[in-house]
């Protein structure tokens, strides 16, 4: 499980990665084009991951 939640925390970083190296513009109609789907996935990566090891952390410690 430790694998697991490192695995979801990395993944939570590399959409914050992507939506900075993606960027956002201003189409000609004025509207704003951006990826804007990767912040909120990467908030629930994070927390699933922080979750996971917390669960983690505590089920080694009552052993």
């Amino acid at each position: 499980m430790k694998r697991a939640a490192i695995a979801l925390m990395l993944a939570s970083f590399g959409c914050l990665i992507a939506f900075e190296v993606i960027g956002s513009s201003v189409a000609e109609d004025g509207t704003l084009v951006e990826p804007f789907f990767l912040i909120p996935i990467a908030w629930l990566l994070f927390l699933t991951g922080g979750m996971l090891a917390i669960a983690t952390y505590i089920k080694g410690r009552l052993k």
